[in-house]
């Protein structure tokens, strides 16, 4: 047998439909169903199951019990043909579920490269997730919310529907998301959730100077620590800060926020020293 054909478990139940890349390795106890197509090097370990419409890419690896592909929990879904895009180097621990999508959106549920899904972690229909992020264990999206690069999701934490977490945001453990986190922010708490200041770590572990981060504290500063309305402070800060990528992304997020976004805090700007 040539290395680069696929490995199959006999004990797996795997649809002569589903389209099945170089080296990717199934192993007991699977199921995949037959619109289903597993990019190169992917691994599923054992008991995974992915039925549905699933686009996986290259060196994804599933641990037991992942479930990808299931109907969307919305009881006006009504099987049309959504699907799920999941890229590269995505790793899914165990129990971890992703949801098709439902009919009211753009028909996908969308999954970047580099993810790390850890345990019991859930992606429901219509999401889109980007790269880098990071689930901790039991971190629970509802419909049609969008996480961006390199965002930390806490652990048992709760994001509502048609919420958005920012770039780069770090969520603290067991928090509740109703309203939209901004970019390169912490936040942490339930009802309400509360800003706690830049997620400075998460930043400068990606390589953020310390330039960089002193303009994203400037607009913050504004931005929530003054006491300001949303248009108050964005007129604010097109005067007083100098435009920057990252001064465009954060005005650009507050003015498309639908739900609002979290802006309450814990208190006094505490980030001079930081």
């Amino acid at each position: 047998m040539d290395g680069l054909e696929p490995s199959l478990h006999p004990s797996s139940v795997i649809h002569p439909g589903a389209g099945l890349g170089p080296e990717v390795r199934v192993g007991p106890f699977c199921v995949v169903g037959p619109e289903v197509s597993l990019g190169p090097g992917t691994v599923l370990e054992s008991h995974v199951t992915i039925s549905g419409r699933v686009e996986v890419g290259a060196e994804n690896r599933f641990h037991p019990f992942v479930a990808v592909g299931g109907p969307p929990q919305d009881i006006g879904y009504n099987g049309e043909p959504t699907r799920i895009k999941i890229g590269d180097r995505n790793i899914f621990r165990e129990s971890v579920t992703v949801h098709r999508p439902t009919n009211k959106q753009d028909l996908v549920t969308i999954i970047g490269d580099d993810n790390y899904f850890m345990a019991y972690a859930h992606v429901a229909h219509d999401c889109v997730v980007g790269n880098k992020t990071i689930f901790l264990h039991g971190a629970t999206l509802g419909g049609h919310c969008v996480v961006g690069d390199s965002a930390l999701v806490g652990a048992m934490s709760g994001t509502h529907q048609f919420c958005r977490i920012g770039r780069f945001s770090f969520m603290g453990g067991g928090s509740m998301i109703t309203q939209d986190v901004l970019p390169f922010c912490r936040v942490v708490g339930q009802r309400p959730t509360r800003l706690i200041g830049l997620n400075l770590v998460g930043l400068r572990r990606n390589g953020f100077s310390r330039e960089r981060i002193a303009g994203i504290k400037a607009v913050f500063k504004i931005l929530c620590y003054r006491g300001l309305s949303a248009s108050q402070a964005i007129a604010r800060i097109e005067a007083e800060i100098p435009p920057s990528p990252d001064r465009e992304e954060i005005l650009t997020f507050v003015r498309t926020a639908k739900r609002g976004f979290i802006k309450k805090t814990l208190g006094p700007w505490a980030g001079e020293s930081e």
